[in-house]
């Protein structure tokens, strides 16, 4: 009987050992016992006991200097090894699904193809007139909201001669010139958070924004993009399709592990 009670309801132990695993998590950085306990809401005693079983397992390790707590080996392990079965394209078209059913707007996936971001699969919303968005093509650095957000966040040595070569070709429709506009136009991505292009899109009468996804290496990874008919698409700061971008592309960067630095 009580082997079949514990089947259905789960150990209690483990589910204690659990929290102060989540606590240290959510701590991001090495804890004294007192802030895990508190984290955990346990007294001090119980929350020791439980720690010393986690360090002999490998989960947890204190730092004999400092006494400070922190996750240990076999848990960064787990980590990886979760991180690694993790497939972050069936992620993403997970994502812009539930951001076309939110804001019934042309969404799409954008994965860096080696010269630029290429659209591996969009989503079309249940409106009469619809932006259809070509898959597998390279976009434009600077005259694409994808392109953007990647040529932002990606390093600028390897970016830098990718927007000169796209400058010198002429056919860039971003009204950019030269290499320190930019360079100016990226900061300001940068700075913003995402990419909107209105205007200058590299297709006539479409505009579109596009947000970064990061990973647990804190580099970019995906980038997620919503796409209108220019003068159509709601493309205010402070708007629910703004909101609605920044939110999925964030749930999505902390779903692949990414940890947004401390304030």
């Amino acid at each position: 009987m009580h082997d079949d009670l514990e089947g259905k309801h789960g150990v209690q132990s483990l589910e204690v050992g659990m929290s102060l695993l989540k606590a240290m998590v959510t701590g991001q950085q090495a804890m004294m016992l007192k802030d895990i306990a508190a984290a955990a809401d346990m007294p001090a005693s119980k929350a020791h006991r439980y720690l010393v079983s986690l360090i002999r397992s490998g989960l947890v390790e204190q730092d004999p200097l400092s006494s400070r707590y922190t996750l240990g080996p076999f848990a960064l392990n787990l980590g990886l090894v979760a991180l690694g079965r993790l497939d972050r394209v069936r992620l993403g078209l997970s994502a812009i699904a539930d951001l076309r059913d939110a804001i019934n707007e042309t969404t799409a996936l954008a994965v860096w193809g080696g010269q630029g971001p290429v659209i591996v699969r969009w989503e079309r919303p249940r409106r009469p007139i619809t932006v259809n968005v070509i898959t597998g093509a390279t976009l434009s650095l600077l005259a694409s909201a994808a392109g953007r957000v990647f040529a932002a966040w990606l390093p600028p040595a390897q970016i830098e001669p990718l927007v000169q070569a796209e400058l010198d070709s002429g056919k860039c429709r971003a009204n950019v010139q030269t290499l320190d506009e930019a360079r100016a136009v990226l900061a300001e991505v940068r700075a913003r958070g995402l990419a909107a292009i209105s205007g200058h899109y590299m297709v006539r009468g479409v505009e579109a924004m596009a947000a970064p996804v990061f990973n647990f290496k804190q580099d970019i990874t995906l980038g997620l993009v919503v796409v209108g008919v220019e003068g159509s698409l709601d493309m205010r700061e402070d708007g629910p399709t703004v909101t609605a971008l920044r939110e999925a592309a964030h749930a999505l960067s902390l779903r692949l592990g990414y940890a947004p630095p401390a304030a």
